[in-house]
């Protein structure tokens, strides 16, 4: 755990607030506070603490609602500090997104562990890696690590075609055929010209042009094969 952790402490009791920011700036922590339930969701927004520490009675707007605003934009641990004993009303704190539950009255020292071990245990499950290759059909938007292929109508068509049954050989009538089917006086040469395109929009931002791949005398696929190359 970094010193440099910076906590959030939403409690509008300040004899509470002063002894727990007392005890999180011994342990190294940066401390910010806020009192008033109307002003949390914002300056989360703006600042990014590493976790937060949330009273669910607050003026002007509760914690539970401060919570479950703030988990549509984030999920910073939240720890929430209640004078509540009930299980329904802890069971409902951890319903909409607290990442741990402590009542009233509690040991600073405790909740400093707490604090720590939370932020232990989110700093060791890595974030989920972006596929190489990202195909939204909704959008017509191919995406090769994360940069825009700006491919068009039709050649979007061919490439997810290609994409969706990998490794798969398509004859060039086959793809003419998936993307132009009422057109009977085209020749199937022009997918060359598209695949031609595409190759060369795919090296322009530096990703294999072998992932589509051409099969001598019988057609094109993608090849999975060359992702990382």
């Amino acid at each position: 755990m970094e010193e440099t952790n910076h906590i959030l402490i939403v409690e509008d009791d300040f004899d509470i607030a002063e002894q727990v920011m007392l005890f999180f700036k011994a342990s190294g922590f940066q401390i910010s506070h806020i009192a008033d339930g109307a002003e949390v969701v914002d300056w989360v927004r703006a600042n990014s603490p590493d976790a937060i520490l949330m009273d669910i009675m607050l003026p002007n707007q509760d914690g539970v609602a401060c919570m479950r605003q703030i988990r549509e934009f984030s999920m910073v641990p939240i720890v929430m500090l209640t004078a509540k004993v009930s299980e329904a009303d802890r069971l409902k704190g951890l319903e909409f997104g607290a990442d741990d539950y402590v009542c009233k009255p509690f040991s600073a020292a405790e909740l400093v562990m707490r604090i720590k071990a939370i932020l232990r245990r989110c700093s060791t499950v890595p974030a989920p890696e972006k596929p190489a290759i990202e195909v939204n059909e909704g959008q017509l938007l191919v995406l090769l690590k994360g940069q825009s292929l700006s491919l068009t109508k039709v050649e979007f068509d061919v490439f997810a075609m290609l994409y969706n049954a990998p490794n798969r050989v398509f004859s060039r009538q086959q793809i003419l055929d998936h993307i132009q089917p009422d057109n009977f006086d085209i020749s199937d040469r022009v997918i060359d010209s598209h695949i031609k395109n595409i190759r060369k929009k795919i090296k322009n931002i530096e990703f294999s042009p072998k992932i589509v791949e051409s099969v001598y005398g019988a057609g094109y696929r993608f090849n999975e094969q060359h992702i990382d190359s």
